[in-house]
């Protein structure tokens, strides 16, 4: 156990995280040169096409230190994006130190903050790298001062390496042995083993992936999961070289995988704890912080009859992603689907990319939206996930909507442009403060305001250069109105919002106006509307087609004409009372695509 090393490498976005965790599994010749490739942990499509880490991964290293002793390393590379959040907080419980990286040109950004205060807090010893040192802009002394300004942790042996070419990474991985600590001894000779992730294989059902803190597990034996009392005989148990690799068992101190033919999907859960049934520990470890969804919307099949495989698709995916929720709900205007509450709009981009190819399947979503408090008058409150369920106006005391704490870190030249920003979302500043030529500066912001567009003006107004990172800090009082949208007089719930006041008009005008260019032209006029209640705050008319009825008329008097038009007439007026309006699926996803400016 004295040889074993867990470890996380921890970094905001694009710092080299991947990278040098390539460079480490070269540097202990975990697999042959001509089976290298770059991002070799990202196992995703998505992850490769985008270059971002969207999944925490494990991998199992041996290296031969200077002492002469081999370590067996076991690798956790995470994401950096403050979507996944909640894959760092699962890596870290599963590991004694992490490896914080910090890109040399760039300095601390928002999520370096996060993250290592997140390792702080789970009692890390870490181990600080400055990377991409070959590149021009590159200043080590500046970005050594900052990490002692900023975050506070000494910086006079933080590592100066290249993850791309390799330089120093040989220095790492002896600070990785030398400075991390082992893991703890076992207290106990009874397993006690931590559930860090799972996913679904069709060939052996559930596959688990452990980290054992006391006793040992291994083939053959009946384990049981602590949280939902399911009882399975253990297949095999093995590593992640980073192929799989199976052997007879696994100790105290390493992380594997276990698969035993776990056909219920239920039966696991992230953060249990796997005891063996006929000798169980005496309790529970603690497991990790339930994750908190932040952004929902509905998800719903566009063919009715692929509810069900709709279903197990968010089973099968709930289990790999347990940040995911979801509950079954219905819709007047699009059938039996689900209610989902994700951590962020990208992590909501991701859940729907995966849905499509992973699974196969064609989906509809709703406008996001976030958890309201409403105050009714008779005195109780509500949390309100859908506006369509929104109750009347004269029955609501008052409205509470959630704020968060951002910290967005922008250099000085943007500052004026980001304030604007955080202005017109309605924010209050909290403090600002200066580290050479760049402005910390924290906000507190209403989320209603930061989930739809907020991120993506932030990168464009500072041409990329600002960095963003945030929190739930509570809810505030609101004045929240419900705009409804009624497509030839009516309803559709589908693409409800719920608005602050005095953005409700621009809004809705921007969504009307939307629509109109969305939903196809019919035989008659068809009105859309947006509506606060029974008062109507926007309204757009798709104009209708027109057949000539006086082209057979070559001459006459012209109240033969004016019969004909009047009769025409009379039958749009008609159809209109009686047409059914066919809104096309794409329109519900174009039209939330509407920015505020």
């Amino acid at each position: 156990m004295s040889n074993i090393r867990n470890f996380s490498i921890i970094a905001h976005i694009d710092h080299g995280k991947s990278t040098l965790a390539d460079r480490i599994i070269e540097t202990c010749e975990a697999i042959e040169k001509r089976e290298m490739k770059e991002q070799i942990l990202d196992s995703m499509d998505i992850e490769r096409e985008r270059g971002i880490t969207i999944k925490a991964q494990t991998v199992r290293l041996k290296y031969n230190a200077k002492d002469g002793n081999e370590y067996i390393l076991n690798l956790i590379d995470t994401p950096g994006h403050v979507d996944f959040a909640y894959e760092v907080s699962r890596s870290l419980t599963a590991c004694e130190g992490s490896v914080l990286v910090v890109d040399s040109s760039q300095g601390v950004e928002a999520q370096t903050l996060a993250n290592v205060y997140q390792a702080i807090d789970a009692n890390h010893e870490i181990v600080i790298v400055l990377n991409k040192v070959d590149l021009p802009a590159s200043d080590v002394d500046r970005v050594k001062q900052q990490i002692e300004e900023v975050i506070g942790l000494a910086a006079e042996s933080a590592i100066p390496i290249s993850a791309k070419s390799g330089l120093g990474v040989n220095e790492v991985l002896e600070a990785i042995v030398n400075k991390l600590p082992k893991p703890k001894e076992s207290v106990s000779d009874k397993l006690c083993a931590l559930l860090i992730d799972s996913w679904y294989d069709q060939y052996l059902g559930v596959v688990v992936l452990v980290r054992v803190f006391d006793g040992e597990i291994r083939a053959g034996m009946k384990v049981k999961m602590m949280a939902t009392g399911a009882v399975h005989v253990i297949d095999s148990v093995g590593y992640f070289l980073p192929k799989k690799k199976i052997t007879d068992r696994i100790f105290t101190g390493e992380i594997g995988f276990i698969t035993a033919s776990i056909k219920d999907i239920l039966d696991c859960q992230v953060g249990d704890t796997i005891t063996e049934e006929r000798n169980p520990c005496a309790e529970a470890l603690k497991g990790f912080k339930p994750s908190v969804p932040v952004v929902f919307c509905g998800i719903f099949p566009v063919d009715a009859s692929e509810f069900e495989k709709l279903k197990e698709s968010f089973q099968k995916l709930h289990l790999n992603d347990s940040s995911f929720s979801y509950e079954a709900e219905t819709s007047a205007a699009l059938g039996f689907g689900f209610r989902c509450g994700f951590l962020g709009l990208l992590h909501l981009e991701i859940v729907q990319e995966r849905l499509e190819r992973e699974f196969n399947l064609d989906i509809i979503m709703t406008s996001p939206s976030v958890i309201y408090n409403l105050y009714m008058t008779d005195g109780k409150m509500i949390e309100l996930h859908n506006p369509a369920e929104m109750p009347e106006i004269v029955k609501i005391a008052r409205t509470e909507e959630p704020w968060i704490k951002a910290t967005i870190i922008v250099p000085e030249a943007y500052l004026g442009s980001v304030l604007t920003l955080c202005e017109d979302k309605r924010g209050e500043q909290i403090d600002m403060q200066f580290i050479g030529d760049r402005a910390i500066v924290n906000y507190s912001l209403p989320l209603n305001e930061v989930v739809f567009d907020f991120y993506d003006r932030l990168k464009s107004t500072t041409k990329g250069y600002a960095s963003f990172n945030y929190q739930t800090s509570g809810y505030k009082v609101g004045d929240l109105v419900k705009v409804s949208i009624l497509v030839n007089g009516e309803a559709v719930d589908a693409l409800s919002i719920i608005v602050c006041k005095i953005k409700a008009e621009k809004r809705g005008r921007a969504l009307c106006s939307k629509l109109k260019d969305l939903i196809p032209r019919q035989l008659f006029k068809v009105a859309i509307q947006a509506a606060i209640g029974g008062k109507v705050i926007a309204r757009e008319t798709v104009s209708a087609y027109k057949k000539d009825v006086l082209a057979k008329c070559y001459g006459g008097d012209i109240s033969r004409k004016r019969k004909l038009l009047d009769k025409q007439k009379e039958g749009k007026k008609r159809m209109r009372q009686f047409g059914n309006v066919e809104i096309p699926q794409g329109v519900f996803i174009e039209a939330l695509k509407i920015s505020d400016e």
